[in-house]
């Protein structure tokens, strides 16, 4: 938890933004439900707590049961939870008071828990609006949904409350919180810089446990334990797989073996809850074959020109779509690809190679605050989502300014159902070579991903140290560490 000044000054800008919105005499309510307990197969076996993330964000409590609400009118402020009783004492000890609680983040006043639920139906039957952000946990779903008798999808659509609206999340409330939570506070740079710290002792540890023979669920456990021991856990399911054509493989069963790729794409959360999120691909014999070299270069030389480009004043798009036309140019060395550069990016050859966009936000969240709509987090007013594979699923596309946080994830994959799609269907126009691409059915795909601070003048990779990324580098760590291994 940060200091409470903190915490005062955030409800402070929330609430001036709040009132540049107009409405004046009845803005309403902002009401904020924190995260509940969940079981995991009976109560009482619960899954890990994590609090909701605005919640975290404007109140800093980092425990179940709490709720609160900012009068957008008065600027009054109520937390709500409750004391522990006995039983509860006997299970975990003395507890804090809840009005301590609200004490130490700032709040001006506090009441039981059952008091939310009717302060806010008192406030709704006065006229006075309510504005909540979207809702994505099930028990916050069920909570609203028998509060406001709405059916659950409304709790997650944006709509303008006005005194005529059905019952659904803010949108004045949910863009208010997105213009605050894009820009990094000092105190929030300090905290992923630690989270990135912790991402490169996991991935250290990952790379050294990668060596033939040995299982991926092993290495999974290795580098997650290094989370546990410094931090809070990992920041999202680790992916780490041999098929890394796959983007999103959780699955973990094989045995690492010489001539493949081990793509590890993996992040740390710290104990304030801020993410890392790196990606980096091994060669599981601790050397690339040289066609895996000149892929591999290609996707590395793209990252790098990512990170060259990334400064206040460019939208992120636009570097998503410089990064396409080099790898493009890169492949089409390699005779996998033939045309001009700028009509394959056009045409969107380079979703073939990669379906996915160059990067996203990050901060509290991994993708930071997609559950309060993807596009309202990382596309600016007028800017559109393209409808082209890999473009389309750009998830931060903004003119960047200091102070976001993004990642810089460029790859390339060689999908065997995606390529006999494009080739049975012609959607690459002539411009594929698919008798080269035969030889790279097998290939998999290599991803390479650091996390990027805009800064007044450029950006900077956030974390003290930067995992090896060139094929030269990774090749010799990885000697290094088979060589320290040997000698023990």
């Amino acid at each position: 938890m940060f200091d409470k000044e903190i915490y005062i000054g955030r409800r402070r800008t929330l609430l001036n933004l709040m009132k540049d919105s107009g409405n004046e005499g009845n803005r309403g309510i902002a009401i904020f439900l924190g995260n509940a307990e969940a079981p995991q197969n009976y109560r009482g076996n619960d899954y890990k707590f994590r609090q909701e993330s605005s919640f975290l964000y404007f109140w800093g409590i980092d425990e179940p049961g709490f709720a609160a609400i900012l009068d957008l009118d008065s600027g009054d402020e109520c937390l709500f939870g409750d004391d522990v009783d006995i039983d509860d004492i006997i299970w975990m000890g003395p507890q804090p008071s809840v009005s301590s609680k609200a004490e130490k983040t700032g709040a001006g006043t506090s009441a039981p828990f059952k008091e939310f639920a009717s302060n806010i139906l008192k406030a709704k039957a006065s006229g006075r609006k309510i504005h909540f952000l979207p809702v994505s946990r099930y028990y916050n779903t069920l909570f609203y949904t028998e509060l406001f008798g709405c059916p659950s999808e409304n709790l997650r659509k944006t709509a303008v409350i006005s005194e005529n609206t059905e019952i659904s999340a803010s949108l004045q409330l949910t863009k208010a919180v997105i213009s605050m939570r894009l820009i990094k506070e000092e105190c929030e740079i300090e905290e992923i810089d630690k989270a990135c710290e912790i991402g490169y002792l996991m991935h250290t540890a990952a790379r050294q446990a990668c060596k033939p023979g040995v299982r991926e669920q092993d290495i999974v456990g290795r580098m997650e334990g290094v989370t546990l021991s410094k931090g809070w856990g990992v920041s999202f399911t680790s992916i780490l797989s041999q098929n890394g054509e796959t983007l999103h493989n959780h699955s973990h069963h094989q045995t690492i073996t010489p001539g493949r790729l081990l793509v590890i794409d993996a992040g740390a959360e710290s104990n304030t809850h801020y993410a890392s999120d790196f990606t980096r691909t091994l060669p599981c014999g601790g050397k690339f074959t040289s066609l895996q070299r000149d892929v591999y270069d290609i996707v590395a030389e793209c990252n790098e020109l990512a990170y060259t480009l990334a400064a206040p004043g460019i939208e992120y798009r636009e570097v998503h779509l410089a990064v396409a036309a080099k790898m493009l140019d890169g492949l089409k060395a390699l005779g996998l690809v033939e045309g001009h550069i700028d009509d394959m990016v056009r045409e969107g050859i380079a979703g073939l190679f990669m379906p996915h966009g160059l990067g996203h936000n990050m901060g509290i969240d991994v993708h930071d605050m997609e559950d309060l709509g993807e596009d309202l987090v990382g596309y600016d007013e007028g800017q559109v989502r393209a409808a082209q594979l890999g473009l389309g699923s750009l998830r931060m596309a903004r003119k960047l300014r200091p102070g976001h946080v993004v990642t810089d994830e460029p790859g390339i994959y060689f999908i065997p159902a995606l390529i006999n799609k494009w080739k049975t269907e012609k959607t690459d126009k002539g411009m594929v070579n698919y008798a080269a691409l035969e030889k790279y059915l097998d290939f998999g795909g290599i991803r390479l991903e650091d996390d990027l601070l805009i800064t007044a003048d450029g950006c900077r990779r956030l974390g003290p140290h930067r995992l090896p990324i060139t094929s030269a580098e990774v090749e010799a760590a990885m000697d290094s560490e088979a060589a320290m291994a040997s000698e023990e």
